[in-house]
């Protein structure tokens, strides 16, 4: 059966392969679930199996958007503990999310994911940690979320055994044992776990944080995560608090504790890295850790700036994360590659902190590095999995601007106008095509009011 192809011209495209190439009005074509070709000018007329031709005159062609940090489940728990910083909003917030069931994971998810994808997002990921006892199947109903928007999806299959009687933050019944945290991430990957090169659902080993979990499930979690074959996630250097914590309990820093635990290395990717000074910097480049720059939460909870620019300096993989949208209420990647250039330009490089093209590349290719995915996702290439995105610019909120590139990154959040992930459209005219964006909302409001109601009553 020969393959149907799919034309997109008369666009800019940013193609943010190694070269930076960009076309001012050129063609991308789509053969099946691959990118064929890119290119200046119109694309070639005599292409067989053409089943669709799209006129992108007014737009710009991009890879599409990649998030590499994100709690689905915090969506239910949105605009709560507004004025509090990291430690006192996660302890404000715990017992409420230890109340989550099956049902809510799965309406939060599904709003998580559908603002997400409404604005670029092609691969999305969700670090879900908390696993209530008797609480259902919560990975299979995010992960069912996630297959029905249609996005390409990576679940860091979390987990906590550090409860409060034993000094850390949540309450004891939110957490799962040594064994069961075990046991269950295990189960997770071989349920779910695709290694091939067009996957659409990966799984990553995802203990929460150095004041959630035990040392021994840190090194076992590692352990499990290279014996499957799969990549591993954690929170790391995001607060003040964090080092102190760290200094009090393990006599070391986040980063040398991660490296005694085995949590550093190209196969390791972590959340925030706010605080790390330039040995730890060097450490992450030397093993080549990836980070998830989160520039709205990190200023949500006054956690500080990462050393962004002298991570890239030091070829330090860096991508973008929404993170939980109890500390982003806006639950959009594509806002932040202006914050992330914004915030980044407040720290010590100032105005030569990020460029625009920079700050493209963490969303996109920078993502694909940390999530392990650069060789199929993260650029236009041929050969290269047809996720891309094409942004609307040509609208009053764009009009007077130039260059495409700056337009998107420093403007207003640009109308997306077709989104393709596998080839397959996924947005079109800013509408997800294959959830109710309506219903979506309905039961995200109906699950939130449950939840409140639940932890009222506790």
């Amino acid at each position: 059966m020969a393959v149907e192809r799919i034309v997109i011209e008369n666009c800019a495209i940013a193609t943010v392969d190694g070269g930076d190439t960009e076309y001012a009005s050129g063609h991308i074509v789509v053969a099946g679930n691959r990118i064929e070709s890119v290119g200046a000018g119109r694309a070639p007329d005599d292409l067989e199996n053409v089943v669709r031709r799209i006129d992108g005159t007014g737009h710009l062609a991009t890879p599409g958007l990649v998030n590499t940090h994100h709690h689905f489940y915090q969506w239910i728990t949105r605009g709560l503990a507004t004025d509090h910083n990291l430690f006192n909003w996660l302890v404000a917030l715990y017992p409420t999310w230890a109340r989550i069931d099956e049902k809510m994971a799965y309406s939060a998810a599904q709003g998580s994911l559908a603002m997400m994808a409404r604005g670029g997002v092609t691969t999305a990921m969700d670090h879900h940690y908390v696993y209530p006892r008797g609480s259902g199947d919560l990975s299979g109903a995010i992960i069912r979320a996630a297959r029905e928007t249609g996005v390409r999806f990576t679940l860091a299959r979390g987990s906590m055994d550090r409860g409060k009687s034993d000094g850390g933050l949540p309450p004891d019944f939110a957490v799962e044992t040594l064994d069961g945290a075990l046991a269950a991430t295990e189960a997770t990957i071989d349920e779910h776990h695709d290694a091939s090169f067009d996957a659409m659902t990966q799984i990553a080993v995802a203990p929460c944080s150095p004041f959630s979990v035990s040392t021994e499930l840190l090194r076992q979690g590692a352990e499990l995560a290279r014996r499957k074959g799969v990549r591993l996630h954690t929170h790391g250097s995001e607060t003040v608090e964090e080092e102190q914590f760290c200094k009090e309990l393990f006599g070391m820093g986040p980063t040398d504790y991660f490296e005694s635990t085995g949590w550093l290395g190209e196969d390791v990717w972590m959340a925030h890295c706010v605080h790390m000074n330039d040995s730890d910097i060097a450490a992450f480049a030397r093993t080549r850790t990836g980070v998830a720059h989160c520039p709205s939460s990190n200023a949500r909870l006054a956690a500080g700036i990462a050393r962004v620019p002298d991570m890239l300096a030091a070829g330090v993989p860096v991508g973008l994360g929404v993170d939980g949208t109890a500390s982003n209420e806006s639950g959009e990647l594509h806002t932040e590659l202006r914050n992330a250039l914004l915030i980044n330009r407040l720290g010590a490089h100032r105005e030569a902190a990020l460029n625009a093209r920079q700050a493209l590349r963490l969303g996109t290719y920078g993502g694909a590095q940390v999530l392990g995915r650069a060789s199929q996702v993260g650029s236009l290439e041929p050969g290269k999995l047809a996720d891309l995105v094409l942004w609307k610019l040509d609208t009053l909120a764009h009009a007077s601007i130039a260059d495409p590139v700056t337009a998107l990154v420093f403007g207003a959040a640009a109308p997306v106008t077709l989104s393709l992930v596998n080839g397959r459209p996924v947005v079109e005219d800013g509408r997800l095509l294959h959830v109710d964006e309506d219903a979506i909302a309905r039961s995200t409001r109906e699950e939130a009011q449950r939840l409140a109601g639940i932890a009222g009553r506790e």
